[in-house]
């Protein structure tokens, strides 16, 4: 426990660390690669048409163990080919 010495913390007043990082929220941190079926709630795309995708090469992947995942760059880039007209 760490003790403010002289006066008492004031309502909301918090001691910080003099090694304490700020705190990151997680809204900021923007994943680099999802799963399957992550994939499929961002871009609203059938599971079925997401592995089409894939299939064609349309779509990266990248095999971790068992563990399928879509890199986020590779799902900005497809969204953008299909604004573009380009599927």
């Amino acid at each position: 426990m760490i003790r403010r010495t002289g006066s008492m913390l004031r309502d909301g007043e918090q001691l910080a660390l003099p090694f304490a990082k700020p705190a990151v929220t997680e809204a900021a941190l923007e994943p680099i690669s999802v799963r399957i079926a992550d994939a499929i709630r961002l871009t609203g795309i059938r599971r079925s048409k997401l592995y089409e995708l894939i299939a064609s090469g349309d779509l990266e992947t990248v095999k971790i163990g068992r563990c399928t995942l879509v890199p986020v760059a590779s799902l900005h880039a497809l969204i953008e080919r299909a604004r573009q007209g380009l599927l």
